[in-house]
């Protein structure tokens, strides 16, 4: 029996006798698509071998050769029509822009500054934990990360530019959010 790739079009031989009753799922060689192949079923249909390694092999006159098997046969292709040339595009309309579904795909620079803000703050909170349950009982917060705070500041700067790092707020949003807990300590 012949089956087809539904993804390329590929055709395969099969031999029914190796197909399980129900059917069975098999990777196409070509494209890597899953399909299903039908279980063949009906009276013709030859039983499984249940051990191969004891199973006698096929008289010659009957051995498909290897080549018809490894090989995909093309499926015929059916008629094309011409390709037509498609309308020149009209310069006064530009397309809209299109956002961008994630969001870290962005490139916005105050989207990419805002990320990396968040980024650093968690950072910190992430390696003391135990300082930053200290800091926000005795009310300490920025004394005790006042150094981490300085180098995280340094490496925001490097990477957004200090122009940007200076007008916006995300690095000092972030240090009230994520490290202070939602509290505004960080003006």
């Amino acid at each position: 029996m012949t089956v087809a790739c539904p993804d390329c079009r590929s055709v395969f031989r099969v031999d029914p006798a190796k197909v399980p009753a129900g059917g069975v799922r098999a990777r196409c060689s070509v494209c890597g698509g899953v399909f299903a192949v039908p279980d063949p079923g009906g009276a013709g249909a030859a039983p499984p071998v249940q051990d191969r390694r004891a199973a006698p092999a096929p008289p010659p006159a009957t051995r498909v050769p290897v080549a018809s098997t490894a090989a995909p046969a093309v499926a015929p292709q059916p008629p094309q029509a011409p390709p037509v040339a498609a309308p020149a595009p009209t310069p006064a309309a530009p397309a809209p822009a299109r956002k961008a579904v994630n969001p870290f795909l962005s490139q916005d620079p105050r989207a990419k500054a805002r990320r990396l803000a968040r980024a650093l703050v968690s950072d910190i909170v992430v390696y003391h934990p135990e300082k930053r349950r200290d800091g926000l009982r005795d009310g300490t917060l920025k004394l005790l990360f006042e150094e981490e705070i300085l180098k995280s500041w340094e490496e925001y700067t490097e990477q957004v530019g200090l122009e940007l790092a200076q007008s916006t707020p995300f690095f000092h949003e972030a240090l009230n959010e994520i490290l202070a807990d939602g509290q505004p300590i960080f003006p």
